[in-house]
């Protein structure tokens, strides 16, 4: 087996396993990875799944990564700008909501606030729409060529 379809089939798997524990609702999702519960295991697994989501697209097709058609290469920069979106969730989240639980209250403050609230769910749901977006627009266009 070469490296690109170890890198697929690996963030497939963790795709895969990320999706399964959020729609269960596992109980793994609120395990404490810190002594003061303040950083739930359920921040790690979606991070995992905020990055492997968008780098099984990635390493599945290869126009996405040699691209040969002007399309293509849109969707090949689009894909590689949600994986650093994706690496960067954390961060970026933790700067929204001030702690790595990523609650937020009614704070007039915005870090922490109800703005700050709506960021951090558009930059979640942005990285898994986006990439499978890419996905739909990429199959489409498949369609059209081979016609």
């Amino acid at each position: 087996m070469n490296k690109r379809r170890l890198f697929f089939y690996t963030a497939l798997i963790l795709t895969l396993i990320v999706i399964i524990l959020l729609v269960i609702g596992s109980s793994l999702l609120s395990l404490a990875l810190d002594r003061e519960e303040s950083i739930p295991f359920g921040t790690l697994i979606t991070w995992t799944g905020m990055i492997s989501l968008p780098l099984a697209i990635y390493w599945g097709i290869k126009e996405l990564r040699q691209p040969s058609r002007e399309l293509n290469r849109i969707l090949s920069r689009f894909i590689k700008i949600i994986i650093i979106l994706g690496i960067l969730w954390v961060p970026i989240s933790y700067l929204l909501a001030g702690n790595l639980s990523f609650s937020f209250s009614e704070k007039e403050t915005f870090q922490g606030g109800q703005d700050a609230m709506k960021w951090f769910w558009r930059l979640s749901y942005g990285i898994g729409i986006g990439a499978i977006f890419i996905l739909i627009v990429y199959w489409i266009s498949l369609i059209f060529r081979k016609k």
